[in-house]
């Protein structure tokens, strides 16, 4: 197989515009394609898709990703975290030191982790060595 790269995120969601709400009003992602069901979006070069499904009942705890980590630059990262603060979005851990990066997680609308972080794989490799 020859990868390119990482496509996509599709992450389930119990109410669509709730989360719309959260993801472009709160995170300032771009909006690309909204259906009955499901919304695409954009933020930086990473995209997700948000699939409505209501019926799915909580599965706490769940087996398979922990969280979702989105890179930004260090000189954005406090602007970001003050601006999760200031839209009372819950943060489950940091902000912090990890590795050689900056990092903080926190939870959109249903509880889907999500991670922003300020380091590379490289420099978190050299943390590993």
């Amino acid at each position: 197989m020859n990868v390119q790269g990482f496509s996509h995120v599709t992450i389930n969601v119990k109410n669509l515009a709730r989360s719309l709400r959260f993801y472009v009003d709160i995170l300032n992602m771009k909006l690309v394609h909204r259906g009955r069901k499901d919304a695409y979006l954009e933020w930086g070069s990473a995209w997700i898709c948000l699939q409505e499904r209501p019926d799915m009942e909580d599965q706490c705890p769940q087996i398979g990703v922990d969280h979702v980590a989105f890179f930004i630059d260090e000189q954005h990262f406090w602007e970001a975290v003050q601006h999760l603060k200031a839209n009372h979005v819950p943060i489950v851990r940091g902000p912090t030191q990890r590795g050689r990066g900056l990092s903080v997680n926190f939870l959109d609308p249903d509880g889907t982790q999500l991670e922003l972080h300020t380091s590379t794989l490289a420099e978190r490799m050299k943390v590993w060595k």
